[in-house]
Order: structure tokens, then C-alpha cells, then sequence
């Protein structure tokens, strides 16, 4: 075949790639000058320039010039990713993680299978962190007083201000990373006033607190969810947002996974879940309880009585006896499963904390399924320490403060406060990436990095290191904090060359650094579990817990699982990316039960004033199914003023807790509600809540049934002819598709899929996918290539009908519904109803089972949406790209750095879709032509198979018969297996596992 590349230039110097052209580069593009720039910015602020990367060796710091391919890295092949092994950690959040980089930049974030951690799971957050590395809010220099200064200024005056300061103060997040904690040593003992304050803005320290009092061991247990045959939560919300929910995800799933084979696992753990508002958690419970936040401490101590008379040992607590929906079933199966039972709560309050320990003391799981031989560190604020730090602030009594990337301003509740104080200071300083709520009130900005631009390391728990390197040069003038630190402590020292002896000294016990730092991860000193004695006094507990006093409306504030606290508010992709519960984008909202939205006269659509005590806040409404009654419930990290233009948006809800008549952490009661406007449409991406009785969507049963027989719930529809009834599979128009080579396909399991959105926002990443805005998110047009639908059930009788009051009735959502969570996404049909209507063969099929789509061919007819039956086909109303109408990532040089290059950036008017990633499969294949072999199962999988912590989705070859999707399938496929939509027989390359829940027949909504 001819050659036809050819290569354009606008003159000689240019085809020589003279310096002074380089140099200049970025106006050919007619771009304005961006303030601050180095060296890399110029880098940077050129597309163009993708042939003089800069790369990183997995040892080595980055390379400080871009390089001409004339003489190339060794390490860089144009085209050609590399991968590193790296850490996210912010906060006490963390994963192992692999970063794959193109030509110097970092365009995807993986999981570390290696992880003992993680193992290989990653988050929505964590993925969408990638394009916080391209925030073009990001500040460009550090400053002082809002006006650019030298590093070098910076470090005299600050060096100098230390000092003289007679009373220093650090305050951070928890800090995972065991050599930043020995340099902080280090530098308290060269100022010795120093003290350093962690804070955490989704504190765990009532239950640091409550494990001292309880076991005399002021940590947090590793829990063991994979052991657990009995799980409750409390108010603990593990799948989504509770202290590790990437470790517990992974060992939940483990315990809900059943096999159809002969010999295959019938067994589930059975998960209860109490809580005032919905959660991802209890979302996947089997049973689920509510209950007001002022009676949590009622509840747990019911529930202790009740584990008590079932037992027959121990003396009962003197509370009211209330019956707390599910609770005697509760207490039975706890007793039942015994040392195999875990009870977790994420409570605020010390005596109810206790109370939980002594439950699970009582049941003996201190020891099996909780473990304090190998405690954790993620949360390792303290709140005592924080309030104490506010209080000599406003005394006057701190001379030097110095923030580490932290936001106290606006993510901790006594952050007016906090900010009135920072004026009595005499040096203020933030490392910071940007003029922040706390930041912009400090005197000096710090500019801190990004963690793909850092070195160092992390300790989650005890005996479990990683490390962080970097993938990419500084792109502004930043500095990580660590560096600053040795700076003011006068030391000339690299925190590369310090981390690395650090480690040499204290951690590798002779092994190699090299290794360490390919595996990214590495183990030292994990113990045997162990227990621990009950020693607290839970009478007493009780007797704080026994009368709560409550009025009116009560106020949840809760964290969901995509915004987080708001420390990653400005990214576009999260706040895109839908809530898993309320499926609502870009805002935050009061979320009511329908029953108090019809007594307090609002509705969908409706803005109340929410207020307590002289505070007050606006919101817009949200019928929320399995709300509890009598309360209202809003999400924290909304309300940002000056995280940038993606991230202001929402309300902040932290000043309702601030000061109110039995206020806690997370919520207050003597709520006043006041119905301001209507008329408003909430930018949501499902509208549908209900099961409807969709047989042909979600199918699930019970685990007793399916005991009895393994295609318990299935829906096998037939179809009737003149010859009979027969199964839609055996009637067809079509001749087939014949694979010879590969059949690519997907089994997602419906136990095991959270609803977590990991997936949505890795194909996010992956695919080049635009944002679109709040805007046309509400006229229905997001851009996601998977959602995850998420269906209620109804209490409409079967016999209603179906007729319009039939369908009306079913149309209401249960008070406290059953959930099912369904990934959907193109289904590559073998009979695909879109290939037939396309007047431009710009969607065909694939010799290898894919549907596949030509964009070049592809003007818009949008006839293959309107005959797709899964509704997964996006049309691009607009070029989303260099558009200031959305301006987003892609609407500047700096964000366009995270574009794949290999996928197609798409244009106006074509329609997009799901590609089952193929080109990570097309790259597999070369692979493996290359290495003269056949493709291996595992060599290649699509982001949302790579990303998913409780491994629901399964890819592979179904033509390869070792392939782990054909062997599920073999097994599956008289069992739970089972096609979305069978009998229109469009014949899917992606089939849904029966969802199966763990509860008594007659407790089941769907099937009683």
C-alpha cells in the first residue's frame, strides 16, 4: 500500500525545528500570554510540540529541558505509553495507583493490583484527580499579599519570621507519609515552639476516642469485611465514603459473590444497614433501617439489649425499648453469626461509639473480623487539638501558622471563626495550589504541587508502605511541601535524596528501593489479627444516650461519594458525574421523604430556606425515596467561593452546624423549612426511580430461592408463532455475524456493582468524553459513554394492571425502597437495531462482535438512537472543545494536555458511544503479535473493567474457552446470566448477572 503520510510545514526553520521556532512556537497558535510561565508552561501551552516530550525514568527526577527526537529519551517512544507506579494520597484518602503517561504527560490513573491495600481498585475521586493536575485555576508563582514573589524572597522572609515566632503551628490533614512525619520532627526540633495540628474534615476521632475508652487503644482497627458473615452499619456509609471504603468495597464483595456451578458458593453475608438518610451503603444492604440522628444512640442501645437477651449473658442498659425497623432481626443474626459478625458505626458520639464496641465485644468479632494488631491511619485528625488551635488563634497567643494543603476556612465547622483569628497572626502561610478560602486570608501562598508532580510515600497501616513519584516536571513554579520545609529549615537537601535514605535507614530492611519503587508498593511488619479487652463502661454510656432531647425537623449533613469534602470541587469531570442516590449534578440539594415534603406543602421543583437558630441557606428540593421522615438531609463540600469556575457552585451547609441547639458533626435539630420559589428543574440524569415491575431490566431473587434453583429470578420471555410458543434466540432476520478471532464481551454482576461511578469516570478519562454543563445536563444531553441506572422498588401491588391508575401507582417509590444499581452502556448487539437504519454505514459491526462507529462517515441523523433500545447513544449538539460556551478542560491548551491520543477527540453533529475501549484492544493485539503469541485473558481490559474495586465487571474473549468470561459464562449461563431485553433478540455482547439479596422471602418488595 502507498504510503500517503505526508508532512506540512510553514518553512525551512520550522522543518528543522530551529530553536527560535520552538522558542516561539506558542504563537502560531495566536494565544495569549499566560502570567508566570517557565520553561515547562511553554512546554505546555503547545499541542504542537508533542515531539520534544518530556518523560520521566521510573527512578530518576524529571527531566528538567524538553528534548528534540533528534536525540531522543530512551525511555520515550512517540505513541507508546509509559506506566508508574504511584500513590494517591490526600488527606487520609489513599490508593496505590499505576499512572500512564504519554510523551511527559499523564493522561490516565490506574489501580495497583499489587496493592495489599487496594488491591487495584480506585475511586471516582481518584480518577478525576488526574485532571486536577491540568486545572488552569491552578496559581502560576507563589505569592505574598496576592502579588507574585521569587521563591527565593519567599524563603528569607519566611525563614526569618520563624525565627522570631515564639509560638509555630502546622496545620494539615492527616498525613499518611511516614518520612514527611520525620522531617516535621526534625523541623520541631529546630523550632521548637512548633506544633503540629491534623484535622480531618470527615473526622474519625469520636471513634479514636471511643476505641481508648472501650479497649484502651486510641487507633482505628483494620475491619475485616471479607470475614464478616453478619455486617452492620450505622450511620457508616463503608461502600461510599467511611474511613476506607476502597479496602471495604473490596471485601464486601467478596462476601456477596454466589456461583450457579454444582459446586459453586451459595453463600452470602447478610448486610444491614440503619441510617437517616440513603447512602450507597444502604443501598446495597439487604435490610435497611432509618431512624432521626437524635435516636442513634436509642438505637445502638437497643440493639445491645437485644444482643444481650439473645445471648443470655450480660446485664441489659436502662433505655426506652423502641422498635427500630429490622432491629430484633438484626440482633438474632448477629447472635447467630457470632465472632462472624461486624458492627460498624461512623457516629459522632463517644457514649454511642462505646455502646458499639461493647456489641462486638460481646459477640467476640474483636479479634477475628476487627483487627487492632494492624491498625490504620487514614483518619488521624483531632478535633480537641483543632478546636484548641482556633481558640489561642483568636487569643492571639499563635504568632506563625502554616497550612498544608488544607482548607479549614470552609471545610471545618468552626471555620468563621478560624478565619477571624488568622488577622491576630504575624506570619501566615498556605502551600496551596490556588488563593483558597483559607489561602487568600494568608499572607504568604506557598504554591504547592500536584501529586503527580511529587515525590514521597505513604504508610496506610501498620507494616503497608508505597511510595509517590513523579510523572511529570513541575509545569508552574511550584514546590512541593516538603521541599519547603527543608528550605526553611535551612537545609540544601532534595526530598528525593531525603526520602530515598529515609527509607534506606528506617523501612527497607535491606531491600531494594528500585524494586520498591517499580511495585509501588511494599509490606514490612504486618502482624497476626489480634484483639483486644473490653474495658469501657457501657452502663455509663447508656445512661448519656438513654433520653435523647430532640425538636422538630432534623438536620443530616452527609458526604456523598463523588464531591467528597470539596477539596476536589473544581474538577468539571465530578461535578458531572452524578450523584450515585439523588442522580444529581452540579448542586447540592434538601433532600425530604415525600411524606414531609407533602406536610410542610413543597415539592420537586420547589427552593426552601433551611434554617437553624439566626442561620439560615437555600436550596432546591429533592424528593429523596428512604429519607427518613421528619428530616431534612444536605450534602457538605458544596458552597466553594474560590476553588474556580467549576467548583463554585452549590450551597455550604457547614454554618447550620455551627453553634446549634444539639448540634454534632453531622447534624442539628429545630430546623425551620420555608418555601421561597418554584419552578425549578434540578439538573438530574435519571428521572425514573422506580422498578415498575421490569422484568426484562432488572431481574433478581432472594438467596433461598436460590438455593433451591440457581435461575430463580430470571425472566426467560417467549415468543409466540404459528409454530408455538419459542425463545426469541431461535427467530431472526439476520444471517449472523461470524467471529472468527475474538468475541469481546462483558458480564456485569448486579450483587456486586455498588453504584459507585468509578467506572463512569475512568471512561471519562479514557475516551476523551466532554463536559457539558449543568445547563445541558438538564435538557437531557450529558455525554457519558456508561451510566449507572439506579431503580427503586414500588409497593404497587402486581394486580393493579396495567392500566393508567395501575401505572400511576407504580410510578411511587416505597417509603424505604429496595435498590438495584445497573451499569449501562452500548450492548455491541449482534442484531443491533442501529446498524440497520444508518444511511452511511457510519455504525457497522465488527468481525469481532463490536459495534462499531465512524465518525467521519457519521452527519447526524441520530436515526440509530432513536432505534437504540438502551438509550446509550450520545449525539454532540455542540463542539464541546475550544468552545467558550463550555469552558471546561477543553476549552484551554493547559486541560487539553489530559486528551488521549489515542481516541478521537469528536466533532459537532456525530453521534458517540461506547467503544468497549478499542483501542486498548487493538493495542493488546499488537502486543501480542509482536511477541509471536496468541492474546492472554488478562492482557487486555476497558477502563471501567480496570477500574472497578469489587471487580462486577468481567472482560474478555468469549471465543477463548480459558478466558475467566467464558468459564463465568459456562456457569452462568443456566443460571444467573441473563440478556437486558431478551425478546426483542438484538443478542448483546454484555450480559447482567440476577441480582440476589440475602433476606427472607416475605421481606423482599419485589417478590413477597
Amino acid at each position: 500500500m502507498e504510503d500517503t503520510n505526508k508532512r506540512y510545514w510553514k518553512g525551512i526553520e520550522e522543518l528543522k525545528n530551529d530553536i527560535n521556532v520552538v522558542k516561539n512556537a506558542d504563537r502560531e497558535f495566536n494565544s495569549e500570554e499566560i502570567e508566570g510561565g517557565t520553561y515547562r508552561r511553554d512546554f505546555l501551552k503547545v499541542l504542537g510540540f508533542g515531539m520534544a516530550a518530556v518523560s520521566l525514568a521510573a527512578c530518576e527526577a524529571p527531566v528538567r529541558h524538553t528534548i528534540p527526537y533528534l536525540n531522543k529519551p530512551t525511555d520515550v517512544e512517540p505513541g507508546i505509553p509509559n506506566y508508574y507506579a504511584s500513590s494517591y494520597v490526600q488527606g487520609g484518602d489513599y490508593a496505590s495507583i499505576l499512572v500512564k503517561t504519554v510523551e511527559g504527560r499523564p493522561i490516565k490513573i490506574e489501580g495497583n493490583t499489587l496493592s495489599p491495600v487496594t488491591k487495584g481498585g480506585v475511586s471516582a475521586q481518584m480518577h478525576a484527580s488526574l485532571l486536577a493536575l491540568y486545572d488552569n485555576d491552578r496559581l502560576r508563582t507563589p505569592t505574598k499579599a496576592g502579588k507574585e514573589i521569587s521563591w527565593e524572597n519567599l524563603d528569607k522572609e519566611v525563614s526569618a519570621a520563624l525565627a522570631s515566632s515564639s509560638n509555630i503551628r502546622i496545620v494539615s490533614n492527616t498525613i499518611l507519609s511516614p518520612t514527611f512525619k520525620k522531617l516535621i520532627g526534625e523541623f520541631t526540633a529546630k523550632y521548637p515552639s512548633t506544633k503540629w495540628i491534623q484535622y480531618d474534615a470527615n473526622s474519625s476521632y469520636p471513634l479514636v476516642q471511643a476505641n481508648e475508652k472501650s479497649f484502651g487503644k486510641a487507633a482505628i482497627p483494620t475491619y475485616k469485611f471479607e470475614d464478616a458473615e453478619v455486617i452492620v452499619g450505622i450511620n457508616a456509609d463503608f461502600l461510599g465514603t467511611w474511613i476506607s471504603p476502597l479496602e471495604y468495597n473490596v471485601g464486601w464483595a467478596k462476601t456477596r459473590k454466589v456461583n450457579s456451578g454444582k459446586d459453586g458458593s451459595k453463600n452470602m453475608s447478610r448486610h444491614y444497614q440503619f441510617e437517616p438518610t440513603m447512602t450507597i451503603s444502604g443501598a446495597n444492604a439487604d435490610y435497611r433501617g432509618r431512624y432521626k440522628p437524635s435516636q442513634e444512640g436509642l438505637l445502638v442501645a437497643n440493639l445491645y439489649n437485644r444482643v444481650v437477651e439473645k445471648l443470655g449473658q450480660g446485664s441489659a442498659l436502662p433505655v426506652q425499648k423502641v422498635d427500630f425497623e429490622f432491629i430484633d432481626k438484626c440482633a438474632k443474626d448477629l447472635v447467630k453469626a457470632g465472632s462472624k459478625s461486624l458492627l460498624v458505626s461512623g457516629s459522632s458520639d463517644v457514649n454511642t461509639l462505646v455502646i458499639v464496641n461493647a456489641i462486638n465485644a460481646l459477640l467476640g468479632s474483636v479479634g477475628t473480623t476487627i483487627d487492632f494488631a494492624n491498625t490504620v491511619n487514614y483518619r488521624q485528625g483531632n478535633d480537641a487539638e483543632m478546636a484548641q488551635f482556633v481558640s489561642d488563634l483568636n487569643a492571639g497567643s499563635v504568632d506563625a501558622v502554616i497550612f498544608v494543603d488544607a482548607n479549614p476556612v470552609f471545610d471545618y465547622a468552626g471555620g468563621a471563626e478560624l478565619e477571624a483569628g488568622l488577622k491576630k497572626a504575624k506570619l501566615t502561610v498556605a502551600i496551596a495550589d490556588r488563593a483558597d478560602e483559607t489561602a487568600s486570608n494568608c499572607t504568604y501562598i506557598a504554591l504547592n504541587t500536584h501529586f503527580l508532580e511529587n515525590w514521597g510515600d505513604a504508610n496506610p497501616k501498620v507494616g503497608q508502605y508505597s511510595l509517590v513519584q513523579p510523572t511529570i516536571s513541575n509545569i508552574f513554579q511550584s514546590r512541593q511541601p516538603e521541599a519547603s520545609f527543608l528550605k526553611w529549615m535551612g537545609s540544601n537537601t532534595s526530598y528525593h535524596q531525603y526520602l530515598k535514605s529515609n527509607w534506606t535507614a528506617n523501612i527497607l530492611n535491606g531491600a531494594s528501593w528500585s524494586t520498591a519503587l517499580h511495585d509501588g508498593v511494599f509490606t514490612n511488619g504486618v502482624a497476626a489479627p489480634a484483639g483486644a479487652s473490653f474495658i469501657g463502661n457501657v452502663q455509663e454510656a447508656a445512661a448519656q444516650v438513654a433520653n435523647p432531647k430532640a425538636s422538630g425537623i432534623e438536620l443530616v449533613v452527609f458526604e456523598n461519594a463523588i464531591i467528597g469534602t470539596g477539596k476536589n470541587a473544581n474538577n468539571p469531570w465530578l461535578q458531572e458525574t452524578p450523584d450515585p442516590i439523588s442522580k444529581v449534578t452540579w448542586e447540592n440539594t434538601a433532600a425530604f421523604s415525600l411524606k414531609t415534603a407533602n406536610e410542610l406543602g413543597i415539592a420537586q421543583g420547589d427552593w426552601v430556606k433551611v434554617s437553624v437558630g439566626s442561620t439560615s441557606v437555600e436550596l432546591p428540593v429533592l424528593i429523596q425515596p428512604g429519607q427518613t421522615d421528619g428530616t431534612v438531609a444536605i450534602a457538605r463540600g458544596y458552597g466553594r467561593t474560590k476553588a474556580g469556575k467549576s467548583g463554585n457552585v452549590g450551597v455550604d451547609v457547614l454554618p447550620l452546624l455551627k453553634g446549634a441547639k444539639g448540634a454534632s458533626n453531622y447534624w442539628a435539630d429545630g430546623v425551620q423549612i420555608e418555601k421561597t420559589k418554584s419552578g425549578y428543574r434540578l439538573a438530574q440524569t435519571q428521572t425514573h426511580e422506580t422498578y415498575m415491575g421490569r422484568k426484562a431490566v432488572i431481574q433478581e431473587t432472594v438467596l433461598s430461592e436460590y438455593v433451591k434453583n440457581v435461575k430463580a429470578g430470571r425472566f426467560e420471555p417467549m415468543i409466540s408463532t404459528s409454530e408455538g410458543l419459542k425463545k426469541p434466540n431461535t427467530i431472526s432476520l439476520w444471517n449472523g455475524h461470524e467471529k472468527k478471532n475474538h468475541s469481546w464481551g462483558m458480564v456485569i454482576d448486579l450483587n456486586t456493582c455498588t453504584g459507585c461511578a468509578a467506572c463512569v469516570v475512568s471512561c471519562q478519562a479514557e475516551n476523551n468524553i466532554p463536559v457539558v454543563g449543568k445547563a445541558e445536563v438538564t435538557r437531557a444531553r450529558e455525554m457519558h459513554w456508561i451510566r449507572i441506572d439506579r431503580y427503586y422498588s414500588t409497593d404497587a401491588p402486581r394486580e393493579t394492571g396495567y392500566n393508567p391508575n395501575g401505572y400511576k401507582a407504580m410510578e411511587v417509590a416505597s417509603e424505604n425502597p429496595e435498590v438495584v444499581f445497573q451499569p449501562m452502556l452500548c450492548q455491541h448487539c449482534s442484531n443491533a437495531p442501529c446498524e440497520t437504519v444508518c444511511p452511511v454505514l457510519a455504525t457497522t459491526h465488527s468481525s469481532e462482535g463490536l459495534n462499531q462507529m465512524t465518525y467521519n462517515r457519521c452527519f447526524g441523523t441520530r436515526y440509530c438512537a432513536n432505534n437504540c433500545p438502551y438509550k446509550v447513544r450520545r449525539f454532540n449538539w455542540f463542539k464541546y472543545f475550544e468552545n467558550d460556551e463550555f469552558d471546561y478542560a477543553f476549552n484551554n491548551e493547559l486541560g487539553r494536555m489530559v486528551i488521549n491520543p489515542e481516541v478521537t477527540v469528536r466533532s459537532r453533529g456525530v453521534i458517540e458511544k461506547c467503544s468497549m475501549c478499542v483501542q486498548r484492544i487493538q493495542a493488546g493485539k499488537l502486543v501480542a503479535k509482536k511477541e509471536k503469541r496468541a492474546v492472554k485473558d488478562g492482557d487486555i481490559q476497558t477502563a471501567c473493567s480496570s477500574s472497578c474495586p469489587t471487580g462486577a465487571i468481567t472482560f474478555g474473549d468469549m471465543n477463548n474457552p480459558e478466558s475467566a468470561i467464558s468459564k463465568l459464562l459456562a456457569v452462568e449461563k443456566e443460571g444467573r446470566a441473563f440478556h437486558m431485553l431478551e425478546e426483542i433478540n438484538v443478542q448483546p455482547q454484555i450480559s447482567y448477572l440476577v441480582k440476589v439479596r440475602n433476606k427472607d422471602i416475605e421481606d423482599s418488595k419485589v417478590l413477597s
